[in-house]
């Protein structure tokens, strides 16, 4: 059993006692529509927030659910319905939390809830998609899990539907409409700089201070196995282990029988938070040893889709890479495109440096940018810029000491310094 189910199962643990206190408690039915209010307001602020911080994640995960439903039709308008989400999601959230409108608002959120309940148990028998972003990058659920995390949910949220004419707020409705206004001004703010720049809190494997080779390899399953044996003569049950397996004893070998084999895992297998990421030239041979764990300086220029970067940067890229050049600083660009895109493009931006390509996909998850700049030492992440915000030569060199010292702050054992 997860982490994650643990604590969803704790969730609708308190979920149901709060409502059997508010159902069958007088004195406590008060603190238990509180409870319910501001824990279901809170969840919904978090997964506003996750969401507006990365933009094109929500993005990205409503062209996945367009593709898996059939619905392409529907991608053209994705990015407008992340923004919308997550801001319905934060109001929703910031009504709850201070009690503003919730005569209006508990209604919204009943509706809200009861769709996405419903849709939830689709994906979860269907599973279309295996992470349904409900918390974006932040925390992974799979989809019975946000099935299940949407039933403690919907209980919190009849609480307060019910209990909605017995809520009470004092302030005057020019300050609940200001609250309100504070909680949208500040969402569409955090969404509008970070879709603009880069994710201004970023949960993705790529974030700055993360050594990518430990990123890329698959947590291996650790399990004791028992082989369960039956001596054939008495009829006795035995287990061993692959150690004590009496194998060279052949005269007594040959009187047991196999049964069973029993496995009791210690460490679950995980697969690597970065996959399918192989950096391939025009011939298949892959350079993911010499650019990933380059131990110098090396810039990976990124983007997803060669043929929708932003043209004007790479006139200014080609000056920074040919001094690169001169320090024997790694640049490399690695794109989702094929090749002939790729070949297309690079004549008409007069690239010199290499272009590689890697899963589009991939891609998408190492910079929300297009393009985007990375840079590694050791396969570190030092910093990453989007395409507005590119440095030149000059401040590069000068946010060298800074780069240092970042990297002696990481331990040895992340590094693969000796």
């Amino acid at each position: 059993m997860s982490i994650n189910l643990i604590v969803i199962i704790i969730f609708i643990s308190i979920a149901f006692i709060d409502f059997l206190l508010y159902a069958f408690s007088k004195r406590m039915s008060k603190p238990a529509i509180a409870i319910a209010r501001v824990l279901l307001g809170l969840v919904f602020i978090f997964s506003g927030f996750v969401k507006a911080v990365d933009p094109l994640g929500s993005m990205y995960k409503f062209q996945d659910y367009f593709q898996a439903f059939g619905m392409e039709w529907l991608i053209p308008i994705a990015l407008f319905l992340g923004f919308a989400l997550f801001c319905i999601e934060f109001i929703l959230g910031f009504s709850f939390v201070f009690n503003i409108k919730l005569k209006f608002f508990s209604w919204i959120m009943l509706l809200f809830m009861t769709f996405f309940t419903i849709l939830t148990i689709v994906l979860a028998i269907k599973n279309p998609v295996s992470d349904c972003g409900c918390f974006g990058d932040a925390l992974i659920l799979t989809n019975w899990e946000t099935f299940f995390k949407n039933i403690a949910l919907m209980i919190f949220a009849l609480i307060v539907f019910f209990a909605r004419n017995k809520i009470k707020n004092r302030y005057p409705n020019v300050t609940q409409y200001g609250v309100l206004l504070i909680g949208f001004a500040i969402v569409l703010w955090i969404s509008v700089y970070s879709y603009r720049h880069l994710p201004l809190k970023d949960f993705m494997p790529w974030k700055i201070g993360n050594k990518i080779s430990e990123k890329v390899v698959d947590t291996p399953e650790i399990a004791d196995i028992t082989l369960v044996y039956k001596n054939k003569e008495t009829g006795e049950m035995l287990e061993y282990t692959s150690k004590t397996l009496p194998w060279q004893d052949t005269a007594f070998f040959k009187k047991l029988e196999f049964i069973d084999q029993k496995k009791k895992v210690i460490q679950e297998y995980k697969p690597a938070p970065i996959h399918d990421f192989m950096v391939d030239d025009i011939n298949k041979v892959n350079h993911n040893a010499e650019i990933i764990g380059n131990p110098n300086y090396q810039f990976l220029l990124v983007s997803h889709d060669i043929t929708e970067a932003e043209k004007s940067v790479f006139l200014l890229l080609n000056v920074f890479y040919e001094q690169c050049l001169k320090d024997t600083i790694g640049f490399a660009a690695l794109c989702g495109s094929d090749f002939i895109s790729i070949d297309k493009f690079r004549d008409d931006v007069k690239a010199a440096y290499e272009f590689y390509t890697v899963d589009e996909t991939a891609l998408k998850s190492v910079v929300r940018s297009n393009p985007g700049l990375v840079l590694l030492k050791n396969g570190v992440v030092l910093d990453k810029w989007a395409w507005r915000d590119f440095p030149n030569y000059k401040e590069f060199k000068e946010y060298m000491p800074k780069y240092e010292k970042q990297l002696a702050k990481i331990p040895v054992a992340k590094t693969g310094k000796k």
